[in-house]
């Protein structure tokens, strides 16, 4: 997916979406997201992670997901990223992390938003979901 051009940004934010949302559902890894996430402009790269973190934080991500999203995405505990996320309630922010924490910040933000939102839409959503996110096309039914 190439880095949309919409002035309102409605675009960027669609791309997004299908991109955590294909990690969290295992349709990318997460590598491809990081791929995908390093090829970003700063700025981009600064407004995907405040998305992110909008995405974890309406999944109710807990403590107990930060710990086990910060294991899933391979960043040290110790990492500014994984102490924020793991903190009761999490600390956010991380688009104001230097430049060079923020691959850290987006693997973990996935992580975490992965965990959460399996276990959302295996509770919450199971057979009666209507978000368009958690029903992806499979890439054949895309062509």
């Amino acid at each position: 997916m190439t880095e949309a051009s919409s002035a309102d940004g409605y675009s960027f934010q669609r791309e997004t979406e299908r991109v955590v949302n294909e990690i969290a559902q295992e349709f990318r890894t997460l590598d491809d997201g990081a791929t995908w996430f390093s090829g970003l402009s700063l700025a981009r790269r600064q407004e995907v992670l405040r998305e992110v973190a909008g995405f974890a934080l309406q999944a109710h991500i807990t403590a107990s997901d930060g710990r086990a999203g910060v294991t899933r995405s391979g960043v040290k505990p110790t990492a500014n990223p994984s102490v924020m996320i793991c903190m009761d309630p999490p600390r956010y922010g991380f688009a104001n992390l230097p430049a060079d924490e923020h691959l850290k910040a987006f693997r973990v933000l996935v992580s975490v938003f992965t965990i959460a939102d399996t276990r959302r839409r295996e509770t919450q959503c199971k057979g009666t979901c209507t978000h368009t996110w958690h029903h992806l096309p499979t890439h054949t039914e895309e062509l």
